[in-house]
Order: C-alpha cells, then structure tokens, then sequence
C-alpha cells in the first residue's frame, strides 16, 4: 500500500518531469539537504521518507537523528540526505507532505493523550480521513500514542444512526446483522450507535453485540449509562469531545473515545528541507 500510494503520488507531481530542475540541475550533480523542525511537536512519517527515497533512488543515503514517535524542537535536525541533487529536489514536497501530516496528527494525538493522562481511556482515531491517505493517517495516531478504530467498512460492523434508521430499528438492525454474519460466516465485531438512554435500553434488551457507541452524551449522561451497561460490553464515546471537554468524559471511566479532530482538521507541523553545503 505505501509503495503504490508513493508511486501514484510521484506521478501525479512529477507528470512528464520536474522541468524546473532538469533546466538547471546538472544530470550527475551530487547534494545534501536537512530536515529542519520549525515547530514543535511528535515526529512522524519518517519511514515513509525512507521508503520513498529508496523507491526513487536507492543510491541516496539518509542519517537519521530521530525516531518517529519523538518530541522535536524548532532548529532540530531530523535527518540528512545526501546524493542526487536532482532526485532530492524532485522528492522533497512528497516527503514534506507526508511527514508534516503525519507528524501534525501524532502532535495532536499526543496532546489528547495529555488531557486525559492518569485515566484508563483508550483514543481512537475514526474514518473521517484524506482518501487515499487513510492508512497514513491512522499510523500517525499510533506513533503518537493513540489506537485505531475500524480502517474501513470491512473489518468490524458499526451499525450508526442512519443503519439503524434504515433498518427499521434497533432490533431489526441487530436482528439482520447476526443473520448476515451467519449466513456469510464471517467473524466480525458488532458495535451499535445509541443517541439517548431509550435507545440504549433497547440495546440492552436485545443484546448480541460487542460494543456500544454512546454519540453525543453529556459527561453526566454517560457516568449515567455506563452504569447501566454490563461488564460483557465494550464502550465508546463520541461526538462533541474536544481537547477542551475531553478530560471529564475520560474520566467516568468509558474504556474508548473516538475522535475524527484527531485527523480531519489537523494543523500539518511545520519542517523543512534545506540545501546544505
């Protein structure tokens, strides 16, 4: 995936070349450049740099002074990469991309994960991601301390209010669920959407699922709940839970937090490449 993703992305900026340093880089021409923190913050991406480098050129050679997962500092050199002038060049707003997204997400999964330090609260990232970019995106939150929801709609059912809506109910949703994955036999996690205690009763009485997705509950209204859930079923929190808000619905004990902020509007973390001589 990461070397179709480079690939496809090599082409759709490089078209039928980077013309601007083919007119005047010397074929042959040798350089190094530095990848230098303007912000601080959790780096990320760095093997994704690697790789592209090795794709594009497997004479270029890199020496790395950090790990992703890092706290980096304005002025912090990352990495040096010396070789081709003409391949640093062609590459360096793929690997400026990739790492300053990844590394602005990591950044602001490592700051929730501060919000709510010393509470038994696992972050999730959700599917609200850049297309084509998810798979980044979701190894970003890992390097900055958060865990993956679902990648996409094939490994884990997650009945929401629109399935539910569609289906006729809450026990028509659950009903044709476990009659799909009987009929499929497929193994796959069944997590259903509540949007207020009635429907959470209603979960309750049906059963047959494996987690439940408490959506726009008030910190008061989920202490509420999870009182009424049994130990068998794994809960989540979501919607309206900001790094502002967060701290007081990690504290009432739900095992899960989902949050699209965590990569849907993220500030990319500033870094550049700078020529060295």
């Amino acid at each position: 995936m990461l070397d179709e993703f480079i690939q496809k992305s090599l082409q759709e900026d490089l078209g039928d070349g980077d013309h601007s340093t083919l007119a005047c880089i010397p074929e042959g021409a040798q350089g190094k450049a530095s990848l230098l923190v303007k912000e601080p913050g959790i780096l990320a991406g760095l093997d994704v740099a690697k790789r592209i480098y090795q794709l594009v050129d497997p004479d270029i050679k890199m020496e790395c002074y950090k790990v992703d997962g890092d706290h980096v500092e304005i002025g912090d050199i990352v990495f040096e990469v010396h070789g081709s002038s003409r391949t640093i060049l062609s590459t360096e707003r793929l690997v400026l991309n990739c790492m300053q997204r990844m590394s602005g997400i990591a950044t602001q999964t490592a700051t929730v994960l501060e919000k709510i330090k010393g509470c038994s609260t696992r972050i999730l990232d959700t599917r609200k991601t850049t297309p084509g970019m998810r798979f980044l995106e979701k190894w970003a939150v890992k390097i900055g301390g958060g865990e993956n929801h679902r990648f996409g709609l094939y490994d884990m059912i997650m009945l929401k209010d629109n399935h539910i809506d569609y289906a006729g109910g809450i026990q028509q949703a659950i009903q044709k669920t476990q009659q799909y994955l009987t009929e499929t036999g497929k193994q796959l996690k069944i997590e259903i959407e509540v949007r207020s205690m009635e429907e959470l009763e209603q979960v309750l009485r049906q059963g047959g699922v494996n987690r439940i997705m408490l959506d726009n509950f008030t910190p008061e209204e989920l202490q509420t709940a999870l009182k009424m859930i049994p130990d068998e079923y794994e809960t989540e929190a979501s919607g309206g839970i900001t790094i502002e808000n967060i701290r007081p619905y990690a504290e009432t004990g739900v095992q899960f937090i989902s949050m699209g902020a965590l990569t849907h509007s993220v500030k990319s973390l500033d870094l550049s490449l700078k020529a060295k001589f």
